[in-house]
């Protein structure tokens, strides 16, 4: 399924200024994700991500998603919601799937982990629409994501976008507008695992 074309149909159903709840891991795949929806979205961020197992990155990082969000002038206004930080919700769903390499199962919980989240705030907040930035980058299964959100649909009282945001080299513009704006771009996803492999390459 192309899950970009999926999205410009969405966009055509549901009205501009619809409310929106977009997960985001960080501000350099945010940059472009905002640039793409919030001119027609109304956007609030939700900054979830207990997969982050140093405090010192979470904090990095939301700092930058901050910055990032005043830097920029979009039709609508963007909002940012600070999720929770507790990283055992991580190592609870990882537990047994340590060994297995980035991009596996592990990974696969990983965003089932985030997304229900994202899905739950929305339904608890009263957002029609729920998204995520992880499908910008292209170490991660945009086909796994919208499946999984796809699911999350059917649970929880809300519509999830779908969206593969590094189509339309939304990828190479969050590398442009990351150098635009001097944004900590990090070399691994975030959990332990990730800095385990990196390290091993």
């Amino acid at each position: 399924m192309n899950y970009d074309l999926e999205m410009e149909k969405q966009m055509k159903i549901f009205p501009e200024g619809t409310k929106v709840l977009l997960h985001a891991c960080c501000a350099p795949c945010s940059s472009a994700v905002l640039e793409r929806i919030a001119n027609y979205f109304e956007v609030t961020i939700l900054y979830y991500n207990p997969n982050i197992t140093k405090e010192e990155e979470y904090k990095k990082r939301i700092l930058e998603l901050k910055r990032l969000i005043n830097s920029i002038s979009p039709k609508y206004n963007v909002a940012l919601i600070e999720g929770r930080y507790d990283p055992t919700e991580f190592f609870d769903i990882a537990k047994g799937l340590e060994k297995e390499p980035e991009r596996g199962i592990r990974c696969f919980k990983c965003y089932t982990l985030r997304l229900e989240e994202t899905a739950r705030v929305a339904e608890e907040l009263g957002f029609p629409l729920f998204c995520t930035t992880l499908t910008l980058s292209p170490h991660k299964n945009a086909n796994w994501i919208n499946e999984i959100g796809e699911d999350l649909d059917k649970k929880y009282n809300t519509t999830y976008l779908y969206s593969d945001f590094k189509k339309k080299n939304g990828y190479k513009r969050s590398i442009e507008l990351s150098k635009e704006f001097n944004l900590y771009r990090q070399d691994y996803c975030g959990c332990i695992y990730s800095i385990r492999d990196k390290e091993a390459e």
